[in-house]
């Protein structure tokens, strides 16, 4: 395949055995991304494109968020992440996405308003966590209740217009802390909170999780920052795996929390959603064996083993989430003073790696599962809820790429495929079947 420019549009020319060569239009995005335009092919000529994992197709023209994986760079609508995380709330962030803009000071708080308004959930659903077996994972619970809010409010299944899907949204993301502080506290044997109207976005959730009755948590405004951070940070990230899995979905014409649930157990994934958990894993497997940090970082290198928690599918540089966070990392495991071995050793695993050439010539930094990870610990938060976690951060993306599918009015997605399958072939007789 060769490219050809040809005004005014560029095409790139496909030659095929037995047909005359096809001229392919050639998309380009804001940021001078390149693509070919296959929309056609088969039609034309009976061949489709074998990609398997889609890592070189893009299936969506999407306009929320940019990545450039080689030079480390992230933005929400065209904002750098660095200048989101300094300037925005989680719920700025979230509005950002969603709607394309920053919001104004009057939608902030009428959003906010809405999530006070929906932060309680039915008591019927609050029972349905009494179903769960106590070692119940909070993903899998979190995905089933997340449908089942939706079965008691029937009236999320039309949203034709923008008053119901804000609404609709603004549920999704006000409940979602609920569910999953409900799946926690439940696996832990502990009585459900309820949501104060008084709190941040943030401090409700730190609240549902570890308060008790008669004994609130006390807020440190250094651990909130932190935990809205890790949100912002998560939010969205392009065609991941679940973005493109609520993608999928909604192009159905499933409603939004059906979506979402898919979303949710497509995140459940130890390759999508766990990185920050193996973190964990790994530290206590190198506090266990007393082995010696420089010990463990020849043994990775000598059998080319993975390292968790450095490196990124995407990021070929420095993962630009990974920056903002290691300075709140240092910031509130400094201001906890946690006394966490496995905190330690992380922190002394970071400074071998960044030091050792083997791992910096190989652009294998820290990514945001590193510092999120230990974070999150620091804070008391299990390793089951790390993915949970992610979950609720990641739920403005997932929202905005549901909308955009909406109000694109997208064909229902359907790969093709490549059957490489028995070929046709009769039925053998019982009798003479081996």
């Amino acid at each position: 395949m060769t490219t050809q420019n040809a005004a005014p549009a560029q095409t790139a020319r496909l030659e095929l055995p037995g047909h005359e060569p096809l001229d392919l239009p050639i998309i380009v995005g804001t940021e001078d991304e390149h693509a070919i335009d296959i929309a056609k092919l088969r039609a034309q000529t009976g061949y489709i494109t074998l990609d398997e994992g889609y890592r070189n197709t893009g299936s969506v023209r999407s306009e929320i968020t940019f990545i450039d994986g080689e030079a480390g760079i992230l933005r929400y609508r065209g904002i750098p992440i660095e200048d989101v995380c300094a300037n925005c709330s989680f719920i700025e962030a979230a509005l950002l996405l969603i709607y394309g803009e920053l919001p104004t000071a009057d939608h902030v708080a009428h959003f906010r308003s809405l999530l006070t308004q929906h932060q309680m959930i039915h008591e019927g659903v609050i029972q349905a966590f009494h179903a769960f077996p106590a070692n119940g994972h909070p993903m899998a619970i979190l995905s089933a209740t997340i449908n089942a809010i939706s079965a008691y409010q029937p009236e999320v299944m039309n949203m034709e217009d923008d008053s119901t899907f804000e609404e609709a949204a603004a549920k999704l993301i006000s409940k979602v802390r609920t569910l999953a502080a409900g799946a926690y506290r439940t696996s832990a044997g502990l009585p459900i909170m309820y949501p104060k109207p008084t709190n941040s976005y943030c401090e409700n959730f730190l609240h549902l999780m570890f308060s008790n009755p008669h004994d609130h948590f006390e807020m440190d405004p250094d651990v909130i920052k932190a935990l809205s951070l890790i949100l912002i940070l998560h939010a969205d990230h392009e065609q991941n795996c679940s973005t493109s899995t609520v993608r999928m979905v909604g192009s159905s014409g499933a409603n939004l929390f059906a979506s979402v649930s898919a979303g949710v157990a497509a995140l459940s994934g130890p390759l999508h959603g766990g990185a920050n958990v193996a973190v964990i894993n790994q530290l206590n497997e190198i506090e266990k064996s007393g082995v010696d940090i420089n010990q463990y970082l020849d043994d990775i290198k000598a059998t080319k083993g993975k390292l968790y928690g450095f490196g990124h599918g995407v990021y070929k540089n420095y993962d630009p989430r990974a920056r903002i966070l290691k300075a709140s990392a240092d910031k509130v495991l400094d201001k906890l003073g946690v006394n966490d071995p496995l905190l330690n050793i992380a922190r002394r695993l970071e400074e071998a790696a960044l030091n050792d050439e083997y791992f910096t010539s190989r652009k294998l930094y820290p990514n945001v599962d590193f510092y999120s990870g230990i974070i999150m610990r620091a804070m008391g938060i299990p390793s089951d809820m790390f993915t949970v976690m992610f979950a609720i951060g990641r739920m403005p993306g997932w929202i905005a790429n549901w909308k955009e599918v909406r109000d694109t009015k997208s064909r229902i997605y359907r790969p093709r495929q490549v059957y490489t399958g028995p070929a046709k072939h009769g039925i053998t007789p019982m009798d003479e079947r081996s």
